[in-house]
């Protein structure tokens, strides 16, 4: 943990980062590879454009291949899961990210039935979900958010035994937080935004995630001095991008992570890493 004797106690997602970059980057030289990654598009958002281009950049890094198709916005159901499908079946693609969100119309559930879960590096597909749920990490490739956030709380918590609180049931964070931190022993407690006497249902935690995508959400009323906060919101304003917890919740917890520079930056670097999973298991390599 990164701690600013001047200010709040910062849990920075870049140390953490920096060194599995520095892995992936040994991986990929190591097995002489030129990995091939696609991120599919199929929306006009202007922030998936964003998303992209910071992968790319991380990708030219790391000696990976990304490539971007771009299926437009006016791109059909029917369509999408015929190219999901191509490039599961093809084997020179190594890895596939679905960019969300995706134009309107479509469904996203849908078209993850139709990614390999091999090549499924947001660890995203059902099968993948699935196998977390059932307990059997070893076998799946995990989500990067999630992953990142667990990473994090162990910086400064035994999970076995804590009690950690997640605002937040989404399918990209809070639902598989829920069973991975279950998975290491952690009693879990998974609230939403709706969730009444917010601040009593917190007291006695650990620790909290909040990851709702509703700036100010979590408040100094709601939190304890003894509590990790781990903020996985984003929220883009005209004053730039914060996170779910209100300025003030900083000063009165234990710790908490900085949007941005908090989860954002581990989270880029655990996808990466599930790209060389993702090829060990597509190999049918055993994996830790």
């Amino acid at each position: 943990m990164d701690i600013d004797s001047d200010g709040p106690r910062l849990l920075l997602g870049k140390p953490l980062a920096d060194r599995f970059t520095r892995e992936v980057r040994a991986g990929i030289a190591e097995r002489g590879l030129s990995p091939l990654l696609v991120a599919v598009v199929v929306s006009d958002d202007p922030a998936t454009t964003v998303y992209v281009q910071s992968k790319a950049r991380q990708a030219a890094r790391l000696g990976v291949r990304l490539e971007v198709r771009e299926l437009g916005a006016a791109t059909t159901q029917a369509g999408l899961h015929a190219e999901l499908e191509r490039l599961s079946n093809d084997p020179e693609v190594h890895g596939i990210v679905l960019e969300l969100p995706l134009a309107p119309g479509l469904d996203a559930d849908l078209a993850m039935l139709h990614i390999a879960p091999a090549k499924d590096i947001e660890g995203l597909t059902p099968a993948n979900l699935a196998l977390v749920a059932a307990g059997r990490e070893p076998e799946a490739l995990l989500p990067p958010t999630p992953r990142s956030i667990r990473f994090l709380l162990r910086e400064v918590l035994e999970l076995s035994g804590s009690r950690i609180a997640i605002i937040g049931p989404g399918r990209t964070v809070g639902r598989p937080l829920t069973w991975m931190l279950n998975n290491r022993g952690a009693t879990v407690t998974l609230l939403n935004q709706f969730t009444r006497d917010m601040a009593e249902v917190l007291s006695g935690q650990d620790a909290v995630v909040v990851a709702v995508g509703r700036a100010g959400l979590l408040d100094v009323q709601h939190v304890q001095p003894h509590q990790v906060v781990i903020d996985a919101g984003i929220n883009v304003t005209d004053a730039g991008v914060s996170g779910d917890a209100a300025p003030g919740v900083a000063g009165v917890v234990r710790a908490i992570t900085p949007v941005p520079g908090g989860v954002g930056p581990l989270t880029s670097a655990l996808m990466f890493q599930n790209l060389l999973r993702a090829i060990r298991l597509q190999r049918g390599e055993q994996v830790e």
